[in-house]
Formats: structure tokens, C-alpha cells, sequence
């Protein structure tokens, strides 16, 4: 398995690929909810928290939000759209200032829970496919030098 972080230009969006089908089956929706609010835990320690909410209510709500959107991603239901409309995903991270660094450590606080992952039986073809779609799709977020 391949968990190296893409280096890209500012302002450059290369295609994004989303994750096998194969990914929602292994993990399931309840499982990929448990990836996304340890990913906001380690977030939550890291040096691009002050562009987390903080308030246990509202870190929630964004958790909440950020699982639906990669169970739909992932294949599954529609639950962001139902719930807060297209995803836009450029326009709602606008707000912040997200640098090449910041992504950067985004996904490296992925990497060790893709590898729990993967102890836990599901596989390498699966856990890649999810790993390129966060490569390729936080770097649409870069919206910063």
C-alpha cells in the first residue's frame, strides 16, 4: 500500500477518482463514521486545529457532516445532499485558509488509521482507492500559498 502524499501546484485540480465500491462494503457506514471522528480527534491535537470547531456540539455536528459526505462519496446514500444540499466542498472550506501544509498534515493524521484499518482485515485494493480519493481530493482544498 502506497500512502504517499501527492506534491501539487497551487491552484492546479487534477481529476479526483472516488473510492471502489469495494470500500462502503468492507467498512460500512457505521465504520467509516468511527474513521472520520478519530480523523477529527487527532485533528483536534494537531497544529490546524484552530480551523476545527472546538465546542463538543459543534466538532460533532462537523463530524457528523464530514461522514456523510464520504458515505455518499464512498457510494452510499445520499445523506449529504439530503441534509445540507451539493457539497461544494471548494466553496465550504472558502472560509479557511488552507495552505499545502495544512493538507499535508490533514492527511498524514489519516495514515495511521488507514493502517488500523487494514489490521483490521479490510483490504489494500480498498483502503488505496480511499487513500488516492483523499490524496487527490484535498488538494482541491488548497486554497492558499
Amino acid at each position: 500500500m502506497n500512502l504517499d502524499i501527492t506534491k501539487v501546484m497551487f491552484g492546479v485540480r487534477v481529476p479526483v477518482t472516488k473510492p471502489i465500491p469495494e470500500f462502503l462494503l468492507e467498512m460500512g457506514e457505521e465504520r467509516i463514521r468511527k474513521l472520520v471522528s478519530d480523523h477529527y480527534d487527532e485533528i483536534s491535537e494537531s497544529n490546524i486545529a484552530h480551523m476545527f470547531p472546538h465546542e463538543e456540539d459543534m466538532l460533532e455536528e462537523a463530524k457528523k457532516h464530514s461522514s456523510d459526505f464520504f458515505i455518499q462519496i464512498c457510494g452510499g446514500r445520499p445523506y449529504f445532499n439530503e441534509n445540507r444540499g451539493a457539497p461544494q466542498m471548494v466553496g465550504r472550506h472558502s472560509p479557511f485558509k488552507i495552505d499545502a501544509q495544512a493538507r499535508e498534515t490533514w492527511l498524514e493524521l489519516y495514515k495511521p488509521l488507514i493502517l488500523e484499518l487494514k489490521e483490521e482485515g479490510v483490504t489494500s485494493t480498498s483502503l488505496q482507492s480511499y487513500w488516492n480519493y483523499l490524496d487527490v481530493f484535498s488538494s482541491w482544498m488548497i486554497n492558499t500559498k
